[in-house]
């Protein structure tokens, strides 16, 4: 199929913009996605014409020289599957790398020493690793469904019942438990949480005692002043009195 030739500038940023998506560990698609916002162009118009420029750069050295592209950038890679034996020890050495603290992302990043193409390699492998893990140990409590080969009897249909029964009381006397448990902690903490406000109150009330009780002493001794005063007056004035009688009499 003939390719419709976009301007230089736009081929470059579309070039540009899938190199920093990988970069970036993205899905390409996302680089098509963007680039069709920016140019009023549709993603998958986007996604076309990138797969067709790269098989004509490929077999035109001097556009890639025009252009400055590094085409090894944008070259499919042979997939190289991995052997029973490198999987199992990569999936350890991510998980040890988890259980250290690393997200399985880093812990992917770090193994792959930076290639994000290697380490998306490895991190789908764990992934599936991870799910083919949960399919050989399903939980106890899961019932599997196959597709009988012949009608069910009524025996059958007796013992599914009674076994969706019980997984119905057992989860329902979980989340009762758990609801329990939950309530139990909140009384346990308002009980908590009202005992210290009891006890920031009662060390309040005996503050106030205590500024009561000095108040009280003050005003004790204010009274006691205010006595000895009128005291202290009362004989000035007789004094004064006594001698102007005494002055009156001589004269």
């Amino acid at each position: 199929m003939a390719l419709n030739r976009w301007e230089d500038l736009e081929v470059k940023n579309l070039f540009s913009e899938v190199e920093e998506t990988k970069r970036k560990g993205k899905a390409v698609r996302q680089a098509f996605i963007e680039h069709a916002k920016k140019h009023g162009r549709k993603p998958n118009s986007v996604r076309n014409y990138y797969y067709q420029e790269v098989n004509n750069l490929l077999a035109d050295n001097g556009r890639v020289k025009k252009l400055g592209i590094d085409i090894s950038l944008h070259q499919k890679q042979e997939i190289k599957f991995f052997k029973e034996e490198e999987e199992e020890k990569i999936v350890k050495s991510i998980e040890d790398l988890v259980n250290q603290g690393d997200s399985v992302r880093q812990a992917c990043l770090k193994l792959s020493g930076g290639d994000v193409g290697l380490m998306l390699r490895y991190q789908n492998k764990y992934r599936n690793h991870s799910i083919k893990s949960f399919n050989d140990e399903k939980p106890a409590n899961i019932l599997e469904f196959k597709t009988p080969q012949r009608g069910l009897s009524e025996s059958d249909l007796n013992s599914l019942f009674m076994g969706l029964v019980r997984l119905v009381k057992k989860t329902a006397i979980e989340e009762t438990s758990l609801q329990l448990k939950k309530e139990k902690d909140s009384v346990s903490f308002l009980l908590k949480k009202t005992l210290i406000e009891l006890h920031k109150k009662e060390r309040e009330i005996n503050i106030l005692k205590e500024d009561i009780l000095k108040l009280t002493k003050e005003n004790k001794k204010l009274e006691e002043k205010r006595i000895n005063d009128k005291t202290l007056h009362a004989k000035l004035l007789a004094q004064k009195l006594s001698k102007f009688k005494a002055g009156c009499k001589g004269s």
